[in-house]
This record gives C-alpha cells, sequence and structure tokens, in this order.
C-alpha cells in the first residue's frame, strides 16, 4: 500500500491519474462513494487509492496538490468502513490508514478491485445500469447496459446480437451472403466441420438464428451478418459504411462544397471487403525499389492488413442500437474511422491480450473468416505493422459522453527529410528522440495526449510520459489544454513558425527569407545566371522556377502596379487568373510573383479560387503532390 507521500507525489507529476483520487473531503459522502464504487468495478485496474485532506493550490497553472487536513481522521475512517459495508450490493472492504503530514491529518483508503462474480458492484437503493460506477480515466462514469455486458460476461445474460428480431423472418437473410462466408471459411480451413451442414443449422450454430415458440427466427446478428438489403433497410436504415474523401486535411462543414462519398449498403460479410477495397484503390501510393530488384513497384501508404483490422474493428464493435452509419474520412495526410460507441474495453487496456467484444456472435463469424481478431491482439498487430513502415501508431480515441469511437492512421513518415530540417529548429533546447516523435504526431494530428505519448514510446510509462509533455509546454513547444482527463496538449506559434519548410538559398547577395516567405536580392530579381532556385510548394515541398522565364510585358506590368504589398483583393484575383491562364504555376511561383509568403497566397487566394471554382489544381487526388501547380477551370483567353 502507498503511502500519502507517494500518492501527493505522483499527483502533483501527472495530469490524471486512473488510480489515485484526492479529495478534500473531511466526512464521507456520496462523490466518495462513487468513486469506491468505480475502483472496485473497474476491470484490469487493480483498485485504486482515495487520498482524503489534500487540494489544489488555487495560484497554480499546474495542477499541484497541498495538504490541507482532516480534522477528526477517527470519524471519517468509521463513516467510510460503515458505508463501505452497507451502501452497495456487496460489501466492500477499505484499506484505510492515517498519516500526519507537516501537522496535518491526511486518510489514505485502498479499495481492492472485486472479483468477477461480485460484479458488478452498485448503490442497492438504486437500479441498474445506472447505480454502477466505472473508473474511465480520472473520472467516475455512471455505467451503460455496455458495460454490463464486461460485467456479465460468462453469466446467462444475453448480448444485444444475440437478441431474436420478432418482426424479421428467415427469408430475410441472404443465401447468397451465407455462400459467401462459407467460401471465405473454406479459404481458412477447407476441413471445418460446419462446412458440411445444412443452411439452417450452419445459422443457428452461428447464433445468426435462434428459436421462438419453436419456430427459427432470425437474430439480431443474423441481420446484420446475411440481412438482405431490403431487410437491412428496413431493420437496420442507418447501417451503413460511409467512405468519405475530404480535400485538404480538415473537415469543413460547407453545404456548397461537396465531397466523394461511397455509401455502402450490404450485409456485413461483404460490406467490411468492400469499404477495404474502396480505400486500398484510393490510398496514396508509394514508389519502393527492393534491394538486388531492377523494377521498382507502387505500395499503398498503409499496410492492407492495417485498413482490414481497422474496417473490421468498427463493424465489430460499434453499437447498433445508434442509428447512425460507420464513417471512414480520407483526408490529405490521414485517414480517420470513426463508429457509434464507446469502447466498453478501457481505453487505458486497448492492445492488451483479451478482448470485450460488444457483439461478441459478429465477433466470432467475422474472426471465423479470418476478417477480425477477438483475443484483443488486433489493435497490437495494427501498431507492429505500421512500425515496420515506419509510420506512426494508429491513434485511438474512445468517447463515452459522445458514445463514440475513432480510429486515426497517419500516411506520415518518422522520420522525413523535412520532418529533421523543422526539428533542427529547436536544437537549441535538445529534444529528446521520445520528445521528437511526440512533436511530429502532434504537428500532423493536431494534438496530442499522454497515452499517444505512450503510444509513441513503448517503454514509457504515464509518470514519465507526464514529465516529458511538461517540459515541452515549459519549452514553449506545446500548450496544455483541458483538464483532468480531458487533458491534451497542441502545438504553439513558435513550434509552427517554421512548418510547412521553406528552402534556404542565395540568388547572388540575397536570400529566401524564411519568415516572409520573399525572395530577396540586390537586384528584386532572379539572377539569369542562378539556373533554377528551388521553391516551397503548397505541401511545403520544393519546386524549381526558372530564371529569366518571365511572363507577357502586359502582365507583368499588373504584378509590377501590384508591388510589395497587394492593395486590392479583387486586383490579385485577376493577376492569379492571368498567371494560370499564361501557365500552370505552383502555389510557391504564384507566391513568387506577388512578393508574398506561400502561405499567405495558399490561404487567402488559392484554397479560396478552388473552392470558387476559378482555378483548379492539375493532381485533384494528391493534395500534397510535390508537384501540384494550378490551371484556370474557365477557357483561357485568346491572346
Amino acid at each position: 500500500m502507498k503511502t500519502a507521500r507517494q500518492l501527493i507525489e505522483e499527483l502533483n507529476t501527472l495530469d490524471e491519474h486512473a488510480s489515485i483520487e484526492a479529495k478534500t473531503s473531511s466526512e464521507s459522502g456520496e462523490s466518495l462513494m462513487e468513486t469506491v464504487c468505480a475502483f472496485a468495478n473497474e476491470p484490469g485496474l487493480g483498485g485504486g487509492y482515495l487520498i482524503l485532506g489534500v487540494a489544489p493550490a488555487s495560484d497554480s497553472f499546474w495542477p499541484v496538490y497541498e495538504v490541507v487536513g482532516v480534522p477528526d481522521p477517527d470519524k471519517l475512517q468509521s463513516d467510510i468502513a460503515s458505508q463501505c459495508a452497507n451502501m452497495f450490493n456487496t460489501v466492500v472492504r477499505p484499506r484505510i490508514s492515517v498519516e500526519l503530514i507537516d501537522g496535518k491529518n491526511v486518510v489514505v483508503v485502498f479499495i481492492s478491485e472485486a472479483g468477477p462474480h461480485e460484479k458488478p458492484v452498485y448503490f442497492k437503493n438504486k437500479q441498474l445500469p445506472k447505480s454502477a460506477r466505472r473508473r474511465i480515466g480520472s473520472t467516475d462514469q455512471k455505467c451503460t447496459e455496455d458495460d454490463l455486458v464486461v460485467f456479465y460476461r460468462g453469466r446467462d445474460g444475453k448480448t444485444y446480437d444475440e437478441q431474436i428480431m420478432s418482426n424479421a423472418r428467415l427469408d430475410d437473410l441472404d443465401d447468397e451472403a451465407v455462400d459467401y462466408y462459407r467460401l471465405l471459411r473454406k479459404d481458412v480451413n477447407p476441413d471445418a466441420e460446419e462446412l458440411k451442414w445444412q443452411r439452417d443449422e450452419l445459422l443457428e450454430a452461428l447464433c445468426a438464428v435462434d428459436r421462438e415458440n419453436g419456430e427459427l427466427k432470425p437474430t439480431v446478428a443474423g441481420v446484420l451478418l446475411f440481412g438482405k438489403p431490403m431487410a437491412l433497410r428496413r431493420l437496420f436504415p442507418m447501417m451503413r459504411i460511409d467512405y468519405i474523401r475530404i480535400a485538404g486535411t480538415e473537415w469543413i462543414e460547407d453545404p456548397d462544397r461537396r465531397f466523394d462519398t461511397v455509401e455502402i449498403r450490404s450485409p456485413l460479410i461483404r460490406a467490411i471487403q468492400r469499404a477495404r477495397s474502396a480505400i486500398m484503390d484510393d490510398l496514396p501510393k508509394a514508389f519502393s525499389l527492393p534491394a538486388g530488384e531492377i523494377q521498382g513497384k507502387e505500395i499503398p501508404q498503409l499496410p492492407d492488413r492495417v485498413v482490414r483490422e481497422v474496417v473490421a474493428n468498427a463493424a465489430m464493435h460499434r453499437d447498433y442500437r445508434v442509428h447512425g452509419s460507420i464513417q471512414i474520412i480520407r483526408y490529405s495526410n490521414r485517414l480517420e474511422v470513426l463508429n457509434p460507441g464507446f469502447s466498453i474495453k478501457n481505453e487505458e487496456r486497448l492492445g492488451e491480450p483479451g478482448s470485450e467484444a460488444r457483439n461478441p456472435k459478429i465477433a466470432a463469424v467475422l474472426h471465423d473468416v479470418k476478417l477480425a481478431e477477438t483475443k484483443g491482439s488486433g489493435i497490437r498487430v495494427m501498431r507492429e505493422l505500421m512500425e515496420e513502415r515506419d509510420l506512426s501508431v494508429p491513434r485511438l480515441k474512445s468517447d463515452r459522453t459522445g458514445n463514440t469511437f475513432s480510429a486515426t492512421l497517419l500516411f506520415h513518415h518518422f522520420l522525413t527529410q523535412d520532418d529533421l530540417d523543422w526539428l533542427k529548429s529547436f536544437d537549441d533546447v535538445g529534444l529528446t528522440e521520445d520528445e521528437m516523435r511526440a512533436m511530429i504526431s502532434a504537428r500532423e494530428a493536431g494534438s496530442i495526449e499522454n497515452r499517444t505519448y505512450r503510444e509513441l514510446n513503448r517503454d514509457c510509462d504515464t509518470l514519465a510520459a507526464s514529465k516529458h509533455l511538461r517540459r515541452l509546454c515549459d519549452l514553449g513547444l506545446l500548450e496544455k489544454k483541458g483538464q483532468a482527463a480531458n487533458t491534451y496538449y497542441e502545438p504553439t506559434r513558435r513550434a509552427m513558425s517554421n512548418w510547412p519548410p521553406r528552402a534556404a538559398g542565395s540568388v547572388e547577395s540575397g536570400k529566401f527569407d524564411t519568415k516572409s516567405g520573399k525572395l530577396e536580392s540586390k537586384s528584386g530579381k532572379l539572377a539569369p545566371e542562378s539556373g533554377k532556385l528551388r521553391l516551397p510548394d503548397a505541401a511545403g515541398q520544393t519546386g524549381e522556377l526558372e530564371a529569366g522565364n518571365a511572363p507577357p510585358p502586359d502582365l507583368q506590368a499588373i504584378l509590377d502596379h501590384l508591388g510589395g504589398k497587394v492593395q486590392a483583393r479583387n486586383t490579385a484575383v485577376d493577376a492569379i487568373i492571368q498567371l494560370l491562364e499564361w501557365k500552370e504555376l505552383s502555389a510557391a511561383e504564384i507566391a513568387n510573383f506577388l512578393n508574398r509568403s506561400v502561405d499567405h497566397v495558399r490561404e487567402h487566394y488559392i484554397t479560396p479560387m478552388v473552392m470558387a471554382d476559378l482555378i483548379r489544381p492539375t493532381m485533384p487526388d494528391s493534395p500534397k503532390h510535390p508537384r501540384q501547380k494550378y490551371t484556370v477551370t474557365r477557357p483561357k483567353r485568346k491572346p
């Protein structure tokens, strides 16, 4: 059992703590008992500590706890022991100690995790499931029906996917989908015994049908796995997978902007394969030349098995009582998969052995045909395969309040030359390799959390991750947001000031200003003898601007009139259109002609003009391609 001093030290080091709860309480109450209930219930947590008589200092940015003391520790001990014995459906036996710190009494209470057959522990004067609590992060959460699945596993209670659908008929199940299961199963195990069974025998063995008053009726699992399209529309109208392609890195709620969307409405046995194929066909490809080979090949930026696993997990673990679709969103730099239904396995234990499936019958069928893992190894496999490709590990987030789960797969490779150039700007602070990974992940995804830091750096525990994240905040590279379980960190302006990277070089005695993004030289123009100048394009890559390749005189006159500062937006828009009527140009080339920074031109001109359909990218399927250029959408003017 830990001492009060050890617990206070951990609290002051960490931003949140799943197994420690500090309270100023001088007397026992409902809030304290809710934490007792949560510690007793949470699977795999091993119990938790209550430390009473401490409070966070009000004048500190970071949560620093100080001792305030408990006036009557003997009475508090007695009250806690009595309430633990009488308030719940089963007796909870706390271990309590009192310590004197700086002349003040501090009470430490340790609550052991209840045994499997004692769960759920709940307030006996209230109804389940909301009378029970789980410990999620550093908070005590009311239980849901899905949480009871975890507690009652191995007992007689039926899960949702086992329930009979009284308004469904046996002919709502598609024979072709059942035959497809047989085909997939045969590929896995040609000698599988179930391949010899008749249709109804097979369906009953798979829990796709069950008997109601002696008649076979489809179950929820049966309709979802093998249902005909018409039956799925009637019984689960929102059961579909939406594959959405977004140009750029952010979701923009714009009714006038259309996204490419593919709606997949099929029984799960087929829908997972269809979604997987759609993603793999659409993913950006990387060029690979294996050692000893003379002919290169293109490989998708994400491993096929990772894509299959993340789609299957969404279909297997989603909450089918919620009316909503699975969304797979392909941004230019990442793939996001979102499904209704939070993870009933504690987020901290994702990737550990042991599965806690919301829909165990669906999971079993998907496992039979090797579409998914059911032993808790799927997430671990995804992490290992992403690391083998030198990609960032999957970012997983469970939201109990919003009842959603998301998985994010970044296309970004560690460490590219651009990453190394960017990290050089922090040489003065001496970042560790672990901190470098964290900064790159935060830059690509927009934020980072303690758990993500630990996933990136396997040998790092919660305490060490918190120390590193605080150090990055102290260095001015990250900014802390949120509180307790909702704590996350965003890159600061300082951290992002040198991203995307801008080429540095000289022309005569001039240079490329990395702050303004402008080319400077003695003459203010490219020297003819310089040949080609490397300039960054919209993706942060470099493109070539030919020296001496000047625009027509009338267009040059317009550019000269604009000068160093663009006064009229319409004039600049018209100049860009005329430039692109003259020839296709990259964002860096346009910025050079306008004498503005690349970021400014991209944000204030190129993006709005693309959305207004005035100009278009030459490679619309690869927004960040290093050779991306732009041209006009309307017919070019005749000279």
